[in-house]
């Protein structure tokens, strides 16, 4: 069978013995084939071994899902894959109904990846990824992604990542990413999530949790169109947890640019607490970043950090950082914050952070908490 392989790659060819070999040989059903036989109209690969996960990520074609039976994975190379699926018909990896899959890094050759996708309109979800020498996962210029109810986690470099030109339209939701640290580099690189070295309109990030990780939370870096960010904590970031005598953490909540970057990124109902240095930073992105209704808490820098852009910011929301409420520069729009003349500061019905570690809730969503709630409809994170 052919496939197409998008706009801005090269056609490849699969026989269709192969797809047979592939679907069969991972215990999988369902290959359709058009009359003509020569395109295929949907396979599904239920997987129950590393070898037949391999295979199958390495195969696959517009119209595959991918089905992993419960267990842990230890792949000997980065699960990789360059096809492209289409808007109407999809590439997917995910567990098998409600099964636990876990897809373990530590057999992998140091410097490389977990999982590596360079191909548009693939669905992942309901899978966690950890211990990768390297990244966890890393989509690279992939348009129309959805990866949903992912954990990354325990990875020597970033757990999620976005990257390259062409990264457009792509959805992150419910992702926990925790625990990442880059032991080469001494904790400089490992973020929860990073969306870096690129451009790509329409990318969203919603409902993640991105906690203990040696860097930042979430890092923007060179990556020069607009992400939104919404219903998000960043928390824990940037502590030295594996006793490296020369460890280089930051330790941002949400780094959002840096690098020269000029961008107008959208921050909408977050949270950012107990991270090593600022809650919120522009990290010096010049752009009009527009931030409305977060709150930083017990950060240990400030809990907004917008000294040299154009960003706005308004019905925020920062109690008890170290280095201050906000600290802003000449070019920055702010109303209605906290820290505004004549706006009160509402109290919290809750400082205690363990729901906020919670289980999630069925479907994916952010735990329930009081923690940092206030009730209010005007201003800081309604933590959900």
């Amino acid at each position: 069978m052919r496939l197409s392989t998008g706009r801005h790659r090269r056609t490849r060819t699969l026989s269709i013995a192969a797809a047979i070999a592939v679907a069969s040989g991972a215990g999988g059903a369902c290959l359709g084939l058009s009359d003509g036989g020569a395109e295929a109209a949907s396979t599904t690969v239920t997987v129950s071994t590393t070898a037949q996960l391999e295979s199958a990520v390495k195969n696959a074609a517009a119209g595959t899902t991918i089905q992993v039976r419960g267990g842990t994975y230890r792949p000997t190379a980065t699960l990789k894959s360059t096809a492209n699926g289409t808007s109407s018909s999809r590439i997917t990896l995910q567990a098998y109904g409600g099964e636990k899959v876990r897809i373990d890094g530590s057999r992998l050759p140091d410097g490389s990846w977990l999982a590596g996708i360079y191909g548009d309109y693939w669905t992942v979800q309901n899978l966690t990824f950890v211990n990768s020498p390297a990244q966890g996962f890393v989509a690279t210029s992939s348009v129309g992604g959805v990866f949903k109810n992912l954990v990354t986690a325990g990875n020597g470099d970033s757990g999620f990542t976005l990257r390259g030109d062409g990264t457009t339209n792509n959805l992150v939701q419910n992702l926990d990413s925790h625990g990442n640290y880059d032991p080469a580099g001494h904790g400089q690189n490992a973020d929860g999530i990073a969306v870096k070295f690129g451009s790509g309109t329409g990318n969203k990030i919603t409902g993640a949790r991105l906690y203990n990780n040696s860097d930042d939370g979430l890092d923007l870096w060179q990556f020069s169109s607009p992400v939104t960010i919404e219903h998000t904590w960043a928390f824990g970031n940037g502590e030295n947890r594996w006793a490296d005598s020369a460890f280089e953490g930051n330790g941002n909540g949400f780094k959002l640019g840096g690098g020269g970057a000029s961008v107008a990124h959208v921050v909408n109902n977050n949270a950012a607490w107990d991270n090593t240095l600022h809650g919120f930073t522009e990290n010096s992105n010049t752009g009009a970043i527009l931030l409305n209704r977060n709150t930083a808490y017990a950060n240990a820098e400030s809990g907004f950090h917008f000294a040299t852009g154009k960003a706005r910011l308004a019905r925020n929301l920062a109690v008890s950082n170290n280095k201050g409420l906000a600290k802003l520069g000449s070019s920055t729009v702010s109303a209605a914050n906290n820290w505004d003349s004549k706006v009160a500061t509402p109290s919290f019905r809750s400082t205690d952070a363990t729901t906020a570690y919670g289980a999630r809730e069925p479907g994916g969503s952010l735990p329930a908490t009081t923690f940092l709630t206030t009730g209010s409809t005007t201003i800081g994170s309604t933590m959900n």
